[in-house]
């Protein structure tokens, strides 16, 4: 896995900046404007207020201007919502160019084809957003159009003086113009609180903003309908439309800002708000009705909610059947989903492929740039899948970075040529903001019906066959009766070991490091064992080959890490000044490993210099440069760094002078074998000769008799483990053993 990101210093992808300069002239002017109005005549609002509005307004439509040429008409909520804020400013502006010393037009202008544009439009940008919610859309519109005519109920009941005065300049034309506007902002307020409502969308970080700008022209228009015949250019409605329209242009920027599609947050409105608040106030009206004569208008719209808000429950049952079966980041099947849709396909009875398919190191992306960039890292993925299968082919996301294909009718040579090109399509890197990431995938196939049409054995089947293309990095491996030949063990305890991951069912034992100079400990090695419910308590030698070759080693490693770090910490509470090293595998040597461990000692308030990382002498020979440079910022913090296992692999001594280390640990076949062979003794004291030349710690491991204990100290050697001194063990026995040996809490250094 390869990531070429600009990211920032918190890990976040970068995004293109968007200049702030037209927002702060438009706040500044918005400011001004509602001073003059506040102080009111004495500043002849009338004249000044009204230019002060035009400038606030044309400043939005700057705004908007700037946030669709920053996202380069790329974004239709932005696009849409601009051109409904230039509409209405155009609208005003024409208004106002042809009054010619008039107070104010007739109610109906031809400025009111502009005003009544700006209402489509902002409705267009919100059903945008709601395309995203796919085949989940038709409940949120039916809402909304409850919500809708449950606001016309109101509507009418409140402009009934308006309907029976005849406003409008007498006409019936002009009436219903007057009326329409809070219809209008009514509808839009209602389509709004339904996207609030909705679990799987969000309006950006100035939905609030949106709503206060909806519900001042609401105002202002309902304002306006009730006292049309007296309204005057510069008079307070004029405020609610003005500040509205600034109000929209700032959630259109604050859009643009956001980014890509936004994923909800939790945050908003409850989903059934907008259904309760729409039926109560039909009832309302319908209430009143019964009281007091009112408009006829304002009863049949009430009704109509009533039936109309019964419908969604027709909805709900066939929404809540597509939610249980479907993906919700990648809108494909789930495993419920691909299941059931198996079911109907193996029961025809032809020739098929299963594929199993799983993403090859994908926690790093999440590791090294967050949750967000690896989930639309995985809809990129899909996509790409699924434009290489056919129509009829089914695909399906069974959860994390698992995938699933059903190919139906296709023989083996068929199946093989598909499973080729879906690797050919993650070849080319994918694009997630500014990071470009290369990743691979790994295919498991089994065949119908030579491997079985039982669904649970064609699919155990499948990720068998996966598992193998993982672990021998093939690209893809068709399931053969081999690969039972300890296949199904493995992969059994492949998935208790996941299990067991998700439970934390492992436990540290902790084995002391003794100086040889004192006897005194000032350090233990953190070993790993598996508690397993059915087969007792397992050796690491069990386990971790799996899980390396699993790519389950970072998840281990950081349980491990977090567990030992947080006894390190009780036992300095408890006045221990005792270090622990913990072992890390090569595949843990990532970029993100410096920060992981330093939040970690941080969450603990745990001192850098009482964790010491020990990695193998031939994983850090993979790749002697990337692990020169990682440790040397682990080095930099404070945290001690251990050459595991010396004197077993091939590595040139200048890779020793290069490494960042502080601690060397020698094999201990090369202890052992210093009972019996003297040339033995005289290679490890070489290595010790060797090391404290580099200014290196040496410690023997495997020591378990005085005799050899005596040859070491006399060679110089610095630290011994093993059972001569204690086995591991949990630390509830561990603390006594410490206590008779540590030094006090108040030594000036951990490691003496």
């Amino acid at each position: 896995m390869h990531a070429d990101a600009r990211v920032s210093d918190g890990g976040s992808v970068t995004r293109p900046q968007i200049s702030r300069i037209p927002v702060i002239v438009l706040v500044t002017i918005s400011a001004l404007y509602v001073v003059a109005l506040l102080l009111g005549d004495l500043v002849r609002f009338d004249v000044l207020g009204v230019w002060l509005g035009v400038i606030a307004e044309l400043s939005a439509v700057a705004v908007c201007i700037a946030a669709v040429l920053r996202t380069r008409l790329s974004r239709w909520q932005v696009v849409l919502g601009a051109a409904a804020v230039t509409a209405y400013t155009a609208g005003d502006v024409y208004y106002l160019s042809t009054l010619n010393g008039q107070q104010a037009h007739d109610v109906v202008s031809a400025a009111d084809v502009a005003y009544l544009a700006f209402y489509p439009l902002m409705l267009g940008a919100l059903v945008v957003t709601v395309r995203k919610l796919k085949g989940a859309a038709w409940p949120l519109l039916l809402d909304s159009l409850v919500g809708a005519l449950a606001a016309a109920s109101l509507m009418a009941l409140i402009l009934a003086p308006v309907l029976r005065s005849g406003a409008g300049g007498g006409t019936t034309f002009g009436m219903v113009v007057v009326v329409i506007y809070p219809l209008l902002d009514l509808l839009l307020i209602t389509a709004v609180g339904g996207l609030l409502a909705s679990r799987g969308l969000d309006l950006g970080p100035r939905w609030l903003v949106l709503v206060a700008g909806l519900i001042l022209f609401a105002a202002a228009d309902i304002g306006f309908a009730l006292g049309a015949q007296e309204y005057a250019v510069g008079s307070i409605v004029d405020s609610g439309w003005i500040l509205g329209i600034v109000a929209i242009s700032l959630w259109i920027d604050g859009v643009a800002r956001a980014g890509t599609a936004f994923r909800h947050h939790d945050r908003g409105l409850p989903a059934f708000t907008t259904l309760m608040v729409s039926t109560t106030s039909a009832l309302a009206v319908l209430i009143i009705g019964c009281q007091m004569p009112i408009s006829p208008l304002a009863q049949v719209l009430a009704a109509l909610t009533l039936l109309l808000a019964a419908a969604p429950l027709l909805f709900r049952n066939r929404l809540l059947v597509t939610l249980a079966t479907t993906d919700d980041l990648t809108g494909l099947p789930n495993r419920r989903g691909f299941v059931t849709d198996l079911h109907g396909r193996l029961g025809k009875h032809r020739p098929g492929a299963l594929f199993f398919l799983d993403l090859d190191r994908f926690k790093d992306v999440n590791d090294a740039l967050g949750h967000n960039v690896g989930d639309a890292l995985l809809v990129q993925v899909s996509e790409r899948f699924a434009g290489a299968l056919r129509h009829d082919d089914l695909l399906a996301r069974l959860g994390g970075d698992e995938f699933a294909v059903f190919l139906d009718g296709l023989s083996q040579k068929e199946a093989l040529i598909v499973a080729r090109r879906l690797e050919a399509e993650l070849a080319e890197p994918i694009r997630v903001g500014t990071a470009s990431l290369k990743i691979s995938v790994s295919i498991g196939i089994a065949l119908t019906p030579e491997n079985g049409s039982d669904i649970s054995l064609l699919m155990r089947k499948a990720d068998i066959a996966m598992f193998r293309a993982k672990a021998t990095r093939s690209g893809h491996h068709l399931y053969s009766s081999m690969d039972d030949d300890g296949g199904a063990r493995k992969l059994r305890t492949l998935q208790e070991l996941r299990t067991a991951l998700v439970e934390r069912q492992f436990e540290l034992h902790y084995q002391p490091k003794v100086h040889l100079s004192d006897h005194a400990v000032t350090s233990v090695e953190a070993l790993v064992r598996w508690n397993h419910p059915v087969l007792g308590q397992l050796p690491p030698t069990s386990f971790l080959p799996l899980a390396e070759e699993a790519g389950l080693m970072p998840q281990l490693s950081e349980l491990v890490l977090e567990a030992a770090v947080d006894q390190v910490s009780r036992w300095h509470a408890d006045g221990l000044a005792i270090s622990v090293a913990v072992n890390l595998s090569g595949s843990c040597i990532q970029q993100y490993l410096p920060r992981q461990i330093l939040t970690l000692l941080e969450q603990h308030n745990t001192p850098p210099e009482c964790l010491m990382l020990e990695i193998t002498e031939d994983m850090l020979m993979a790749d002697p440069a990337h692990s020169a440079k990682i440790l040397a910022r682990l080095r930099s913090a404070g945290i001690q760094i251990s050459i595991d296992d010396f004197g077993t692999g091939y590595s040139s001594l200048a890779y020793l002078r290069d490494l960042p280390a502080d601690e060397l640990k020698l094999d201990r076949s090369f202890i052992t074998a210093m009972r019996t062979d003297p040339r033995a003794g005289g290679l490890v004291g070489s290595i010790i000769d060797l090391a404290h030349s580099l200014d290196l710690r040496v410690v023997a491991e495997g020591v378990d008799n005085g005799e050899t204990l005596v040859e070491l100290r006399a060679l110089g050697c610095d630290l011994a483990q093993g059972f001569h001194f204690a086995k591991p063990l949990p630390a509830a026995k561990v603390v006594p053993w410490l206590t008779r040996h540590a030094r006090p809490a108040t030594a000036t250094s951990v490691l003496g």
